[in-house]
């Protein structure tokens, strides 16, 4: 089984969000609203146990709304619902000072007279949450330049320059359309899907086949002898790096999340493992994976690599990680904080729990 790339596990640094974001003081009203953003982001830590990039998403998903389709049609064009715009599955945000995503009302909509269905991805202070597909005729990058805060940006970017809970809604937003846009038919009988319970399913038209949408378990593992950890480098963008990231592969059918590990582990680096232990989880929206972040002990140490699957596999003693960590030396680079391998080397460094 193939490994789970690292290049598409890691999020490289966004230089553009030093560039973007303006070094000025806000006022006083700016501050009151990063520290409300700052509560809520506090709370949904909480809550999740962990706080990752893309896994704070404060929305209530409304499942007994999405039971009345006439209901959600209604609150589409109701004043107080909001639409988030994504052209090329790319997301409309504002750069200013603090970016953020970028959300407009129905009146805006029908400006640019834009009719497709909105997707509903939940209810947030009392408004109702959509995201809108939107093309470059209607959006185009010219019609921007009126606000030159404005752009599409890609969700890997979004979730460098947003906070948290905002990159957790541009996270949803992308699967669900692209699920929508990849499902447009029935796998049964190759008839045409309708969307139904505002985007969180598909109903065929002709055998009424139900399709609910896609997610990918991943596992990604940090394994350890005690004072060493296992780290590897797939075949990919960073082979040519001096980046090692942890292993990583995805789940397969009839297997638990232990024996995944396991598995995978002994593919890419031969290596037996024990007391695999949960760590945190991080929706990953390229294309629609859930990282399913662990712990385990290694039962043997003789590293017998994959070449097919991996460029490198090495054991880095703890001072050689948290040297990486702090951005000092040069035998190791290890993910940047948008990626789940960053926070489980982190943890096992620093004996976070392992």
């Amino acid at each position: 089984m193939s490994v789970y790339s690292h290049s598409d596990l890691i999020g490289r640094k966004c230089q553009s969000r030093q560039i973007m974001r303006k070094q000025i003081e806000p006022p006083t009203s700016d501050i009151n609203i990063l520290l409300q953003r700052e509560d809520t982001e506090e709370r949904q830590m909480n809550l999740q146990g962990y706080g990752h990039v893309f896994s704070q998403n404060p929305l209530n998903r409304g499942e007994k709304e999405r039971r009345d389709e006439a209901h959600l049609a209604k609150m589409a064009k109701d004043p107080s619902s909001l639409f988030l715009l994504m052209r090329d599955l790319n997301l409309l945000i504002n750069i200013n000072a603090e970016p953020s995503l970028e959300w407009v009302d129905q009146t805006q909509l029908n400006v640019r007279a834009i009719s497709e269905t909105p997707i509903f991805l939940g209810i947030h202070k009392n408004s109702y949450r959509y995201a809108v597909e939107v093309s470059n005729m209607e959006y185009s990058d010219k019609s921007l330049k009126a606000d030159p805060h404005l752009r599409f940006v890609d969700v890997r970017t979004c979730g460098e320059m947003l906070s948290n809970i905002e990159s957790g809604i541009a996270a949803q937003a992308r699967m669900q359309l692209l699920w929508h846009k990849k499902y447009r038919f029935c796998s049964v009988c190759g008839s045409e899907n309708q969307m139904k319970r505002g985007g969180q399913a598909r109903k065929c038209t002709k055998c009424d086949s139900d399709h609910f949408p896609r997610t990918d378990p991943v596992i990604i593992v940090v394994v350890h002898d005690g004072e060493r950890c296992l780290l590897g480098q797939s075949r990919g963008r960073l082979q040519n790096t001096n980046t090692y990231s942890a292993l990583a592969g995805f789940v397969d059918q009839g297997e638990s999340i232990e024996e995944a590990v396991a598995r995978e582990v002994m593919e890419e680096a031969g290596i037996e493992v024990k007391n695999v232990k949960y760590h945190s989880s991080q929706p990953w929206p390229l294309p629609y994976s859930l990282m399913i972040g662990c712990h385990a002990e290694a039962a043997t140490t003789e590293i017998k690599m994959d070449p097919e699957e991996m460029t490198d596999v090495k054991w880095f003693s703890r001072s050689e990680v948290i040297e990486s960590l702090n951005r000092k030396g040069d035998a190791l680079k290890v993910p940047m904080q948008i990626a789940i391998a960053h926070h489980l080397i982190k943890a096992w460094a620093y004996s976070e729990g392992v």
